[in-house]
């Protein structure tokens, strides 16, 4: 076999393995860095523009983060579309849309006032939005199949002027072209090939593949839950089991004008259904997802059921977590609907129930299951603790490899884990990060005193209501 030597080697080129690639090779001085990818081109799977929402996070719509969550939200978008911006194809990248989150009922509306109460001063374009409020953004959401406003008690949270959507396959790509363009640096990126083995000798990590072998000084997986299925072949993550929960969507017409996103039932740990404008199907609405449990690491590829029954590696704790979550009437009835949602015709009956919530006025013509949409998040069990793992999921092993399963909130927290991950490794390896550029680039930050450049902001605020320059104002005197 050929051997290929790196000081990093990134296995999974995805939004996060390429964010990766981009940050440590345009912010250290870490000279050869190979990606290794199993399919012909990047983000072919749950990156692919069809795969996953679309959306950029920021935390202050997603009613199941608290406020701390939100804010880290918050840093890791802003620092994504720090990059979007700068580059030459943005409007390829990332997209602006309005964007809410509906509240229906009083118990909903009450939660929603709340959360503005505390949010919105870390949220200068947060609005409460009453229902003719609403009606000016989302026609469709307030008006009922006869044409007449809907009855029941309805507010939103919700902003028009952000950018609030990504296509993560262009913007892997984007990442692959920038690294390959940085001078001084070598930059290679294998196709096609399946990490078979991994193996530590001389504190080197040989990676085996069926033709080649690679070995490098420090190793990052970013593959979903092939990555736990890696980690546990070098005896790391033993006491994980991988619980792969699929999400599918619906087409209907263009019947929102952006994001109209519903509160999160706590008691559940999947989405809530939303409703999004596809950045790739023009004219067209998608609403999702809905949630199964699939024996696959990868939709719709059936090859991967072997590696689930790897990773998977049920026992009693795994059942004893299982039956914990069956028990829970809201997480029994859910899990049991979903289901249904696969069901030809019937899933039909039971979604536009769902998103009529929405939508009051969508029809069952309208609905049209998308196929070949939809990815998988492979939810982690912590069987020493016997919970289901919320959130990301990464195993650094402290020895220059570090194995990442879950991002969260998705792909709006690439870049925000890439540099997370490039500072591990930069320490590992005896390399230097270049923070001024960084906090330049990423965060908008002087590279000298670390102070926000609020330049840009003060040019945009100028064509806003005086109210908005106001509430900048403050922020600045803060």
């Amino acid at each position: 076999m050929g051997m290929h030597q790196y000081d990093l080697l990134i296995v999974g080129a995805g939004v996060s393995g390429t964010a990766l690639l981009y940050a440590t090779a345009r912010f250290t001085d870490i000279q050869n860095i190979g990606v290794i990818e199993k399919y012909a081109a990047p983000a072919r799977v749950n990156s692919l523009s069809s795969n996953n929402s679309q959306t950029l996070h920021c935390g202050d719509i997603e009613t199941n983060y608290t406020l701390e969550k939100a804010l880290k939200v918050q840093r890791a978008a802003r620092m994504l579309a720090s990059y979007c911006l700068s580059q030459p194809d943005r409007d390829h990248l990332i997209y602006k849309y309005p964007k809410m989150v509906l509240g229906v009922g009083e118990q909903e509306c009450r939660l929603l006032r709340e959360r503005f109460e505390i949010f919105s001063p870390h949220y200068p374009n947060l609005r409460l939005l009453d229902k003719k409020a609403i009606a000016a953004i989302e026609p469709a959401v307030v008006t009922t199949g006869n044409g007449q406003m809907r009855a029941e008690e309805i507010v939103a949270l919700g902003s028009t002027d952000e950018h609030t959507a990504v296509n993560f396959e262009a913007l892997s790509c984007s990442f692959v072209r920038q690294a390959q363009q940085i001078e001084g640096k070598s930059v290679d990126l294998h196709y096609n090939e399946t990490v078979r083995r991994i193996k530590i000798e001389d504190n080197r990590f040989l990676l085996e593949t069926a033709n080649t072998c690679y070995q490098t000084r420090s190793l990052v997986v970013c593959a979903g839950g092939h990555s736990l299925m890696l980690a546990q072949g070098l005896g790391y993550g033993l006491h994980y089991s991988c619980l792969p929960v699929a999400g599918s969507y619906y087409f209907t017409p263009q019947v929102l004008n952006g994001k109209v996103y519903t509160v999160q039932n706590d008691k559940l740990p999947f989405a809530a259904i939303h409703g999004d404008p596809d950045v790739l199907v023009p004219g067209k609405t998608r609403f999702g997802p809905t949630a199964l449990i699939l024996p696959l690491l990868e939709r719709y590829n059936f090859k991967t059921l072997p590696d689930f029954l790897r990773v998977f590696r049920f026992d009693r704790r795994v059942a004893k977590v299982l039956w914990d979550l069956f028990r829970v009437p809201d997480i029994r009835n859910y899990m049991l609907k979903n289901m249904l949602f696969e069901v030809p015709f019937v899933r039909k009956i039971l979604f536009l129930k769902d998103v009529r919530k929405i939508v009051p006025a969508l029809r069952y013509v309208d609905l049209r299951f998308a196929r070949k949409v939809g990815g998988i998040r492979p939810q982690l069990i912590d069987k020493t603790q016997r919970t289901l793992l919320m959130g990301e999921a990464k195993i650094d092993t402290g020895k220059g490899a570090i194995f990442n399963m879950t991002p969260s909130p998705g792909g709006t927290s690439c870049l925000e884990n890439a540099v997370i991950d490039m500072r591990v490794i930069a320490k590992h390896l005896g390399a230097t990060v270049d923070e001024g550029t960084l906090r330049e680039e990423l965060l908008g930050e002087d590279r000298e005193h670390g102070f926000e450049d609020f330049t840009g902001r003060l040019l945009d605020a100028a064509s806003r209501p005086m109210g908005r320059m106001k509430r900048l104002f403050r922020n600045l005197r803060r």
